[in-house]
């Protein structure tokens, strides 16, 4: 059952993903709505997913896995979306994309350990450092209704905004820790501080006057995308309750903290935790949701919870898994309308749009610079010149033939100069230096 369960969700998930229907990494949503509305080509999809998610699975995903010997949900899923986006669009990619998926998950299942002592062989293994890459999309996220609202109202109105979101960061992060019946719960102070920054767009968007919140616009805004997601709900409700079943057979796991947990058998304190952690992930996977029409593979996150509740009972769990997938589906539905009413929403979707790119460019070209720093000094002793590479490819970039999109250079030059640092290693013109 262990192995039917884990190949079955890989096979859905990346089939979700090669049809742009759900995808796991939050950084990677909004591009895939991209490629949608046809601005960015299916190569370039397939280079920014496995830029952005490529390092977290080999530097962050499998370690973790290894140490629980129970896999982190992150090396499972940020994979599908890599084999999803590579396959075509087509009936083709899509029967290929699910066996792929299905192999894959079948081979991470049995050989977490072969995986990490492939890319160990390799003279600097800068695996672990490419997953900075990715470090600062998730707090980023957090401040682009604020970047939204200066676009659309100004720069006093952004500003505003932009400090009540550092502030929510700060509160919540300084007293988001807390205990129920003895338990510790940490709330998503990235999630919160996205949320209210979210509240303030609507609230300003809300005062524009002289347009009518009738029917037609209605249509035209946030519930286009939502109607796209619900179109896909059987599948996304299936997709529900296999991560559900996988859970309480522990084979997977949505975080490390409940992973742990789960590992040493504390499966109350598990469910608390991964329950603080999707109560926190409800507004960044809502409104990244709302605004491109692609849902999260694993929703709200709501699914390892009930995994962990009904532990050893995978059946039951996959029912209840089902079920909380077209709860999450429905209230997002009734979330998008509640929007869609406040007048100049239908302009803001445009503003969210064009803000989450402009957040994206920054956050992956800003990981890419560390990233590549701490590979230069790791490798070689020497540091600049990973951000000397980074950054200059960046700006080169804008003057090629057929330069790649902004969201991707940072990732793509980052990947690049961890491959030229093992070339140097192996022709001895750099040595990693000594220890001390």
């Amino acid at each position: 059952m262990r192995y039917v369960i884990i190949a079955l969700i890989g096979a859905l998930a990346s089939v979700l993903s090669n049809q742009g229907i759900a995808v796991f990494n939050d950084g990677f949503r909004p591009i895939v709505g991209q490629y949608f509305n046809k601005e960015i080509s299916r190569k370039e999809l397939a280079a920014m997913s496995f830029a952005i998610s490529f390092g977290l699975v080999i530097g962050f995903g499998i370690p973790t896995s290894i140490a629980a010997s129970i896999i982190l949900i992150h090396c499972l899923l940020l994979t599908t979306d890599i084999i999803g986006s590579f396959c075509p669009d087509t009936k083709v990619g899509m029967i290929i994309s699910a066996a792929v998926g299905a192999v894959y998950g079948l081979a991470l299942l049995a050989g977490l350990e072969f995986i990490v002592n492939l890319f160990g062989m390799m003279p600097y293994n800068f695996t672990s450092d490419l997953g900075g890459v990715s470090n600062y999309v998730t707090v980023a996220f957090a401040v682009f209704p604020a970047v939204g609202v200066a676009y659309q109202h100004g720069f006093k109105k952004g500003t505003i905004t932009a400090g009540v979101t550092v502030l929510v960061y700060y509160l919540i992060k300084k007293f988001g820790v807390f205990s129920i019946a003895g338990n510790t719960v940490s709330l998503n102070a990235e999630g919160m501080a996205m949320l209210a920054g979210m509240v303030m767009m609507i609230v300003f968007a809300a005062q524009i006057k002289g347009e009518s919140n009738s029917n037609e616009a209605l249509t035209q805004g946030f519930s286009g995308n939502v109607s796209r997601i619900r179109k896909n709900w059987f599948l996304l409700a299936i997709m529900g309750g296999l991560i559900a079943a996988g859970t309480s057979v522990s084979i997977i796991a949505g975080d490390p903290a409940s992973l742990a947990l789960l590992a040493e058998g504390e499966f109350t304190n598990a469910a608390l935790t991964a329950l603080a952690r999707a109560i926190g992930f409800i507004p960044l996977v809502f409104t990244t949701a709302i605004v491109t029409g692609v849902y999260g593979t694993a929703g709200c996150t709501f699914v390892f919870v009930v995994g962990l509740l009904l532990h050893g009972n995978p059946i039951l769990a996959f029912v209840v898994g089902v079920l909380v997938m077209v709860v999450e589906i429905l209230l997002i539905n009734l979330f998008a309308k509640g929007m869609d009413k406040f007048p100049g929403v239908k302009d803001m979707g445009e503003y969210v749009r064009t803000s989450m790119n402009k957040v994206l460019e920054v956050a992956l070209l800003a990981g890419g610079i560390v990233a590549a720093e701490t590979m230069s000094a790791a490798a070689s002793g020497y540091t600049g010149i990973g951000a000397l590479f980074v950054i200059g490819a960046f700006l080169l970039n804008k003057k090629a033939k057929k330069p790649i999109v902004d969201l991707a250079v940072g990732p793509v030059a980052c990947i690049i100069f961890g491959i030229l640092l093992n070339v140097l290693l192996l022709i001895r013109l750099i040595a990693v230096p000594a220890a001390g």
